[in-house]
């Protein structure tokens, strides 16, 4: 099972991603709540939380990502845990995405953070 979880600051939208991408209905409910993000400038696609990842889920993010090129929306992947690295690694996927590091992902939300506190 999948949960997600959508916050938007201004034009970035984090979308956490916590359990499992292995079934379609998985990638799909993915895909609607990356999808709903249209208007966001970037989009970090969290998944600090997912244990696994299958064929479905890989070319769901492949999708995602030619759908956020489409969309001029910097589609980046937060903080991929080593079994859905290495999968992604395995399909030669890996290269295509932008990955960011934690001080990557302050550097994007911290002015967001403080502005929408003042």
């Amino acid at each position: 099972m999948l949960s997600l979880h959508t916050q938007s600051v201004e034009d970035v939208s984090v979308v956490e991603c916590t359990g499992r991408i292995v079934q379609s209905d998985s990638a799909f409910a993915l895909r609607d709540a990356v999808m709903a993000q249209e208007d966001a400038r970037i989009i970090l696609l969290d998944l600090s939380g997912v244990s696994a990842i299958e064929g479905g889920g890989l070319g769901m993010l492949i999708f995602l990502r030619r759908w956020a090129y489409d969309h001029d929306i910097r589609f980046k992947l937060f903080n991929p845990t080593k079994p859905v690295s290495d999968r992604l690694e395995m399909a030669n996927s890996l290269q295509g995405f932008e990955i960011v590091t934690p001080d990557e992902m302050l550097a994007i939300l911290g002015p967001l953070h403080m502005r929408s506190a003042a």
